[in-house]
């Protein structure tokens, strides 16, 4: 789109209000419409003039063709916005930046570091077009994560609750499957379907099936364990029926059984959030703000046959020729460049050229050194729940109530050195560097006060509880190791050796 508008318009104005709330606003009431995203004004002139000159990237050839920008101060409410305007009326009461495109169209280029491009990449659609081993990138497939379009239908911390849930709504589909082909197929499938029973959400996919008059089936061996935030598992109804889109997961974690050998690099992409990302062996969501991409270490057919490295071989002679050294394995490869997104240099100098692409790896001069801490922070990633919990933890007990390990929502004391986890139990002693672990806007401790609590969906009642009637201090443990997990990952990662790229 900015390639053509560059080419097409003879001036473009963009006047930047700001006011994203996802971006850590200065000021509260910052956005002109008081909406969650930015809001811009932008102008887009188009002169009547034939054999206007060609202007690729916005000037080429002595075009007049221009793109300006200007951005409000950040500091600035909402009425200070409006003043603004009032005062400026007209395009040219405002001193605008001219912009020069960069040679891939980007307009805003600050931050950006063009050694980045030469890197190589982790993946690239080049890559995955290409048959066999081919390709130059890191990984030949990879993914979003899972779009399910119904998450409060098809998630749940509870399995046989979820069960229930699925059992509904495949019936209800059903019936209106036999209810439209009872009747004349050219009456509209809106004619046969509830959208406000909250019991089933009419998608577009769904709408699709029903309308070719597609049956479908409950799966048991569908119901699959799921990474659905960071350090936090839930069950889910894995079908390409009711997920709106599975992408390439099918082929990443087919089976139950893939678990236990695959790996897969769980990487958050988009502008909102900072590039996080988190080794698994399940099935990850797509996250929201931006979604996901996840990189495995190996692929599948669908029904988990056939597996095969995901490393291309060319990595492999890339990395062997630039090292010299002949025993590097594609596995030292996928830890290296675990261990090199975790590295705070290349994620603070690159993090403008992050939130635009897919990370493109350098060879930094300690390659083992790197591949070593990325090996350690894979496993202790992967089997967070294995970890020991932290040994000075504090369980502070009210004795005035009876004893409950159910949380209903836990929170952080001011200083954070406390987790009110119910009227029963106070956990004390949280190391301050425990925080210092983050995955884009928490920390992980963070995430499990975040996502483990009861939430009851407003529009269906669904009641999502994360306490386990088998295992009663599941969360309490789970607290410790997470703990550990996040004192050890941020040791790790203090030890890596410096960038130092050769």
């Amino acid at each position: 789109m900015r390639k053509h508008l560059a080419e097409d318009c003879d001036a473009t104005y963009i006047l930047d209000l700001g006011g994203n709330a996802r971006k850590g606003l200065k000021v509260s009431d910052a956005n002109v419409f008081g909406i969650r995203v930015g809001v811009s004004i932008n102008l887009f002139v188009k002169k009547k003039r034939p054999n206007l000159p060609s202007a690729c990237g916005g000037i080429k050839g002595g075009s007049t063709r221009r793109i300006f920008y200007y951005r409000t101060d950040d500091l600035w409410n909402k009425q200070q916005k409006f003043d603004f305007l009032t005062e400026r009326q007209h395009v040219g009461n405002i001193a605008w930046n001219a912009i020069e495109p960069d040679a891939r169209y980007t307009w805003l280029t600050e931050g950006l570091h063009a050694e980045f491009d030469a890197f190589i990449p982790m993946g690239s659609k080049n890559s995955k077009k290409t048959k066999g081993n081919g390709g130059e990138s890191i990984f030949k497939l990879y993914s979003c994560g899972i779009v399910t379009s119904r998450d409060n239908l098809v998630y749940g911390f509870d399995l046989k609750s979820l069960k229930e849930r699925v059992e509904t709504f495949i019936e209800i589909y059903n019936t209106a499957v036999d209810r439209r082909r009872r009747h004349n197929l050219k009456v509209p499938i809106e004619n046969f379907i509830d959208t406000n029973d909250p019991r089933i959400k009419w998608s577009r996919q769904v709408k699709a099936s029903l309308k070719k008059l597609e049956p479908s089936t409950l799966e048991k061996r569908h119901f699959r364990k799921a990474l659905y935030r960071p350090f936090c598992q839930k069950y889910l109804y894995f079908d390409n029926f009711w997920n709106e889109e599975r992408y390439q997961q099918h082929k990443i974690s087919p089976t139950p059984d893939t678990e236990t050998e695959n790996r897969v690099i769980w990487l958050k992409v988009g502008r909102e959030w900072p590039m996080f990302t988190l080794m698994t062996n399940q099935i990850p969501d797509n996250l929201p703000q931006g979604g996901s991409q996840c990189f495995p270490f190996y692929i599948y057919d669908e029904d988990g046959t056939n597996r095969r490295e995901n490393i291309t071989d060319w990595a492999l002679f890339e990395f062997r020729t630039h090292y010299q050294d002949d025993t590097i394995t594609k596995w030292d490869i996928f830890h290296y460049t675990y261990g090199l997104l975790h590295h705070p240099d290349y994620r603070e100098k690159y993090e403008a050229n992050l939130k635009r692409d897919l990370p493109h790896i350098p060879y930094a001069k300690d390659f083992w050194g790197v591949a070593k801490a990325g090996k350690r922070l894979a496993e202790i990633h992967v089997n967070y729940e294995s970890q020991p919990e932290y040994s000075t933890l504090k369980f502070i007990q009210n004795r005035d109530v009876p004893l409950d390990w159910c949380v209903k929502k836990m929170k952080l004391s001011k200083d954070k050195a406390q987790i009110i986890y119910n009227d029963f139990l106070i956990l004390d002693g949280i190391p301050e560097k425990a925080f210092d672990y983050r995955l884009g806007p928490r920390s992980a401790l963070e995430w499990i006060i975040n996502q483990y609590c009861v939430k009851i969906d407003k529009r269906s009642g669904i009641v999502n509880d994360p306490n386990r009637a088998d295992d009663p201090q599941y969360i309490v443990k789970l607290i410790g190791k997470v703990i550990t997990v996040s004192l050890e990952t941020v040791k790790v990662v203090e030890g890596l050796p410096d960038l130092d790229l050769v």
